[in-house]
């Protein structure tokens, strides 16, 4: 078959089609038909034994879906807590107020964590009874001997 051929073809299914037998009277018997009450029948036990099995597979894949998600979701402070010790030095009050590390990859850091730590004790100067400012001193100055650490580990 060749374009010529193949174009006529398509031209031709251009024209309208007359069915080759009267559609009403089939929908007038199904119709019919259906005016007829329903009767609803139990399904077979056989086929609701699959279903039941389906449901229960899901069940227990999504439950072990959300097992594994707050699994690794979960918050990881009892592994830290003793790294966090092992990092912070005995007697914090030898350490400077100020520190300037000589690599300027920690000059930046430690230069935001002494800003940080000034503007807690001010704020805790104003509000001396605030346990979420003493927490945020806490974390700050902890940081700053995490990055002294840091530094000291660098050479």
């Amino acid at each position: 078959m060749n374009e010529f051929e193949w174009r006529r073809q398509m031209q031709g299914l251009r024209q309208p089609l007359a069915p080759q037998r009267d559609l009403w009277d089939s929908i007038n018997a199904a119709l019919g038909d259906a005016e007829q009450p329903l009767t609803l029948s139990l399904p077979d036990r056989q086929s609701t034994r699959p279903r039941r099995w389906l449901i229960a597979a899901s069940l227990a894949a999504s439950a072990l879906l959300a097992v594994g998600i707050s699994w690794y979701l979960r918050p990881q402070h009892a592994a830290v807590t003793p790294a966090i010790a092992s990092v912070q030095p005995a007697n914090t009050s030898a350490i400077p107020a100020t520190w300037k590390p000589a690599d300027p990859r920690f000059a930046g850091a430690a230069i935001e964590l002494d800003a940080a730590r000034m503007e807690l004790q001010q704020a805790i100067q104003q509000a001396p009874n605030s346990p979420a400012l003493q927490r945020l001193l806490d974390r700050t100055e902890h940081q700053q001997t995490q990055l002294r650490q840091l530094a000291h580990e660098a050479g």
